[in-house]
């Protein structure tokens, strides 16, 4: 028992570290990202998360993999309990707005801040990155194929250039609300993706005229 407690209070620092590290890299980017930041702000010995990670990039690859996990669980997942088709596609989009809008992050969203900081820089850490996009991409894109399939899109559409525009709308609300006014902002991500599944949808009682 006292094992299993030792692993189970050091899997919540660990927890409390990443979290930690995915809200700050939002600000100040993945580079800058340091053991000794991150243990002044959770009052923790630098020396007990140099157990954990034994590099800044064994960090950064971490806070990836934490930030993923927290969009699967606060984006993905209560998207997924909406009924397949478009109403699901806008679930998605909704989902993501509403996390932004809740200033969950600091910085807005993560992958955002990470595409731009890493999109020229070699390495493993755009390397993991790269696989991230690509994977919410091909997501994004078998959602816009089931809603085809099951009839509540046309059939001629182009799924990667709806999820590219999906996509789209995303990034620029967590951008431009940083600078621009967010309720405006965020409105106007909103309106883009349901004023473009209507536009896509035979059946329009399966959704709303307006934002919600």
């Amino acid at each position: 028992m006292t094992v299993d407690g030792r692993l189970a209070r050091g899997e919540r620092t660990r927890t409390a570290v990443l979290d930690a590290a995915v809200s700050l890299a939002t600000t100040s980017g993945l580079d800058g990202l340091s053991l000794g930041h991150l243990a002044d702000s959770l009052g923790v010995s630098k020396s007990g998360l140099f157990a954990h990670w034994r590099s800044k990039e064994a960090l950064q690859l971490a806070t990836i993999d934490r930030a993923v996990t927290q969009w699967q669980e606060r984006i993905v997942a209560p998207a997924l309990r909406a009924p397949r088709g478009v109403r699901r596609i806008r679930a998605l989009h909704e989902a993501r707005i509403d996390f932004y809008a809740a200033r969950v992050l600091p910085g807005g969203c993560f992958f955002a801040t990470t595409e731009f900081e890493f999109n020229a820089r070699p390495g493993a850490v755009r390397d993991r990155l790269t696989e991230v996009f690509a994977a919410w991409t091909t997501f994004l894109e078998r959602l816009v194929r089931e809603a085809v399939d099951l009839g509540e899109l046309r059939s001629d559409v182009d799924a990667a250039l709806l999820a590219y525009e999906i996509d789209a709308c995303g990034i620029a609300a967590a951008m431009r609300s940083r600078l621009l006014d967010p309720e405006t902002t965020y409105r106007h991500a909103r309106l883009g993706v349901l004023s473009r599944l209507r536009a896509l949808c035979p059946d329009l009682t399966l959704l709303p005229e307006g934002p919600s």
